[in-house]
């Protein structure tokens, strides 16, 4: 997202980075704007805010989103600024922003976002603008990625334990379903889902996902039970990969249960 706002957004002045972990802000400077010409790298979130008129936000979790807004609210001005957030939260805590940011004159836009790091590279990323009541949609959106994921690792290992082989299974996908179901399972395939340094969604969010959908669910009077069985197999995951593991590991989960090796 930062590396198109660089290359395509018409600014007037630099763009201003900041990260929780300041090296980070500082290696991406590096990256895409090594003469330092079209960004500056701001020592803490406060600091960047304090200069801004516009400020994105994409954080981990809502912990970290509303210690965030909370600190800068209470740290200096912030009327008639505005303040999108892109992070996946839960209702409750979108509601918290709004009022935080009410209260301080300032503006706010609910900004999810759907899509895999390449499609933030490609400046594809699908953004659901919403007022603070409506970030369900991005939720109740996420179970269905989850809920594809699982189809696509059951499909697969049973592809493989019952001699169809996972070559036509993916021809089958690829005819069917293209896009990001095509996608899934050529990572699954190629083992992509164990062999990344980093992931590419990382299974801690995707499992904080889960929790959103499924505290919501029980609100509601009612259960996500496809949900539940890929939180399940999203804790195998975790536990088989700590912090390394993604999303698509639910298939070495389901793999391993199905008396296969984890790595594809």
């Amino acid at each position: 997202m930062v590396k198109n706002l660089i290359g395509k957004a018409h600014l007037d002045r630099p763009l201003i980075i900041s990260n929780r972990n300041p090296q980070r802000a500082i290696d991406l400077q590096k990256t895409l704007d090594p003469t330092k010409e079209k960004t500056v790298v701001a020592s803490n979130f406060t600091g960047a805010v304090e200069i801004a008129d516009i400020i994105f936000t994409c954080l981990a979790n809502d912990d970290a989103t509303t210690q965030i807004v909370d600190e800068v609210s209470r740290a200096t001005n912030i009327m008639g600024k505005l303040f999108v957030d892109c992070s996946t939260v839960h209702p409750d805590t979108t509601d918290h922003l709004a009022d935080v940011f009410a209260k301080a004159a300032a503006e706010f836009v609910a900004c999810p976002v759907f899509g895999a790091p390449a499609m933030a590279d490609a400046g594809q990323l699908i953004c659901v603008l919403a007022g603070p009541e409506d970030s369900i949609p991005k939720i109740i959106g996420n179970t269905l990625i989850l809920n594809m994921i699982e189809s696509l690792a059951e499909g697969h290992t049973m592809a493989e334990k019952s001699g169809l082989g996972n070559d036509n299974l993916h021809q089958f996908i690829e005819v069917m379903s293209p896009g990001p179901y095509t996608a899934y399972s050529g990572r699954m395939m190629s083992g992509d889902y164990h062999k990344r340094k980093q992931p590419l969604f990382a299974v801690d969010l995707a499992r904080k996902d889960a929790r959103h959908a499924m505290g919501m669910s029980e609100v509601n009077g009612m259960r996500l039970e496809d949900v539940e069985v890929a939180d399940k197999h999203l804790g195998d995951v975790q536990s088989y990969m700590g912090q390394k593991g993604d999303i698509a590991g639910i298939y070495g989960a389901v793999r391993e249960k199905s008396g296969l090796n984890f790595e594809s």
